[in-house]
């Protein structure tokens, strides 16, 4: 940047890299919550390569363009970088293949290296977008990056060399379900007395979800990681998706895992928020031969930023110097904020206060409750998890905060499934105008149970089921019977969080007949892709019923602006903050929302009573189907 600017008055920004399942973004946000420059990557998968006999569609060749093939990435104008477009397809499929990998049915898999790279180009294009802002003589006052947040998908395992950085495999994501048998075994082996005892402190229950199965897998299964296992040399790394990256990306290259990560391990104990010598000897993980990132809250300072060197981590895509220079003028700022991706949207929703609730439809769907510092075990199907840990702020702001947590394995790739794998729409947007050419499904019920049912059902056994069809279903009842089996699915973790906080399961089908009545849940504040589109937001309110008013987040990403907000917050001197405390954040965040994005049932309650019955019929059914092909 010019010298000249370095003198001139500056406006403090933060930067967030927000890494999802499907996609990778960075943001850069002002104070009230704006964004100032954003640019984000749509991972390619193994379900998006075009057969060779389809390369001469039209549809094939605009994808093409956006890839680029065989160009350099980060130049100095960045990749499909302009004012008005900051969305690209990545450029993998000319050199080592797609983010995203589906090798078996139930497998997942990502390459971590893409996901690095692909976290720092978003930055990088960031930056050149800030640059050019910052070139316009008519702005007095600069913007300046003073600290970086993070937020990343949780459960994603990844294990490493800390000799040569290189992953030892690709990550498993959350989605991935090869752990069946281990977390069938476990289950045949312990007692319930011993299952409860895991579930007090871990707050979850055994699953394919969480990352332990998932290490146990990789241990058993990948010979190379097994071999450094057995040496106990200390090269062996383990870590989620914000271990790796605040790896790559400290010039002290930190070994850390926030809370809210940590938690989802299966590892850590809630009461101690450390790993627990019990919870490791379940999985049969031996810490003196595995390193594990040291615990720790989600807004404190973690490292310097210093840009990776991407081709000594063996990705094969060209990076230019220009990208590295650009790179420089972020060096040394602080990396000081980093939130699970639900945690920070619950942060970035600004749901601080006990009794808040959020509901995020990214590519899965996840509901939290904020307990406060009351941590809850759910006796109805939900989890219990660390909401977030801000240890800077007073009183009973900077203690621990827990979450009760409904989550969904598949909301938005149910979209990406439809795009990618059914051809029925071209671009993700599509699909609520094409649910809405029908009033209703048609009788057709959509289980997208691909990976099984997570909270409050809890079956691994589920697969994705469509009931219902005849000759009358067109695709749009199948669209809009995909949008619905979220939307339902959102209602039963509803009804079981209202009874966890000591509510009747049934609030959701009672009348208002008092005003005055406190209910458990009367708003349910919404975000992430889906939430975008009217359609769905209007079949949400029609399923949950007039007792619950959804409300779009003013603000669209908020899971970036949590990750924002937990690194504003870290410095221990209230005046270096971007944001005093929570107060100041909801008032200057909250001026933003203009109160027109609520939604209100209007379906008829016969009607909602009648589709739900037929769902939970449907939901009966889906149940242990690989069970019982088995």
């Amino acid at each position: 940047m010019p010298r000249r600017q370095s003198n001139a008055p500056s406006h403090p920004v933060v930067a967030t890299i927000d890494i999802g399942t499907t996609s990778a973004r960075a943001i850069l946000f002002s104070e009230e919550g704006a964004e100032i420059a954003k640019h984000q990557i749509e991972y390619s998968t193994t379900a998006s390569e075009a057969p060779a006999e389809s390369k001469n569609t039209d549809q094939f060749r605009r994808r093409s363009s956006l890839m680029r093939h065989n160009e350099p990435i980060f130049t100095a104008e960045g990749i499909a970088i302009s004012i008005s477009d900051d969305i690209e397809i990545e450029n993998n499929a000319a050199s080592v293949g797609p983010t995203l990998r589906f090798p078996q049915p139930g497998w997942s898999e990502c390459m971590p290296v893409h996901v690095l790279a692909n976290a720092v180009q978003c930055l990088v294009a960031c930056l050149i977008s800030l640059r050019k802002i910052n070139s316009n003589p008519e702005l007095k006052i600069k913007y300046r990056v003073k600290c970086l947040g993070i937020a990343n998908m949780r459960e994603t395992t990844i294990v490493w060399s800390r000799k040569t950085g290189k992953p030892l495999s690709n990550g498993i994501t959350w989605t991935d379900t090869r752990t069946k048998e281990i977390v069938q075994h476990l289950e045949r082996m312990i007692d319930d007395e011993k299952k409860e005892e895991l579930r007090q402190k871990t707050g979850l229950p055994l699953s394919t979800y969480f990352s332990g199965a998932k290490l146990r897998w990789l241990l058993d299964n990948d010979d190379t990681i097994r071999e450094e296992y057995d040496k106990g040399n200390g090269n062996l790394m383990f870590g989620t998706v914000d271990t790796w990256l605040i790896y790559h990306l400290t010039k002290e290259k930190t070994f850390v895992s926030d809370v809210t990560n940590a938690s989802r391990t299966y590892f850590m104990d809630l009461e101690t928020r450390d790993y627990d010598d019990d919870l490791l000897d379940f999985w049969g993980i031996d810490p003196s031969r595995i390193c594990l990132p040291k615990i720790v809250s989600s807004s404190e300072f973690y490292g310097s930023f210093s840009a990776p060197n991407l081709s000594n981590l063996g990705f094969h895509n060209r990076i230019t110097q220009e990208a590295y220079d650009i790179l420089k003028t972020i060096s040394g700022v602080p990396i000081c904020g980093c939130l699970g991706d639900q945690s920070a949207s619950l942060v970035g929703q600004l749901a601080v206060k006990p009794g808040s609730a959020k509901c995020t439809y990214g590519t899965g769907c996840f509901l939290l409750y904020n307990t406060g510092t009351r941590k809850l075990i759910s006796d109805h199907g939900t989890l219990t998890t660390l909401g977030y840990w801000f240890p800077t702020l007073e009183g009973e702001d900077g203690k621990p905060h827990y979450a009760l947590e409904g989550s969904i394995a598949v909301a938005g790739s149910i979209i990406q499934w439809l795009r990618d794998n059914l051809k029925l729409i071209e671009n993700a947007k599509d699909v609520g105008p094409l649910a809405s050419q029908v009033a209703n499904s048609g009788g057709v019920v959509f289980i997208p149970a691909f990976s099984g049912l997570y909270a409050p059902y809890w079956d691994g056994g589920a697969r994705g089921t469509l009931f219902g069809m005849s000759q009358y279903t067109t695709s749009s009842h199948i669209a809009r019977a995909a949008l619905e089996g979220v939307c339902f699915q959102v209602r039963a973790i509803l009804r079981a969080m209202a009874s966890d906080a000591g509510a009747s399961e049934d609030f959701l089908e009672e009348a208002l007949t008092n005003q005055n009545e406190k209910k458990p849940l009367s708003s349910l504040a919404v975000d992430g892709g889906m939430s975008k589109a009217d359609e769905v937001l209007q079949i949400q309110a029609d399923i949950l019923g007039p007792c619950v008013t959804v409300k779009r987040a003013a603000i669209s990403e908020c899971t970036a602006l949590g990750a924002a907000i937990a690194a504003g917050l870290s410095f221990k001197n209230e005046e270096d903050r971007v944001w005093k405390n929570f107060d100041d954040v909801i008032e200057k965040v909250s001026a933003q929302d203009a109160h027109t994005n609520d939604f209100k049932a209007e379906l008829p309650d016969v009607d909602r009573r009648k589709i739900w019955k037929r769902w939970e019929k449907a939901i009966d059914r889906a149940k242990g189907w690989l069970d019982e092909d088995e």
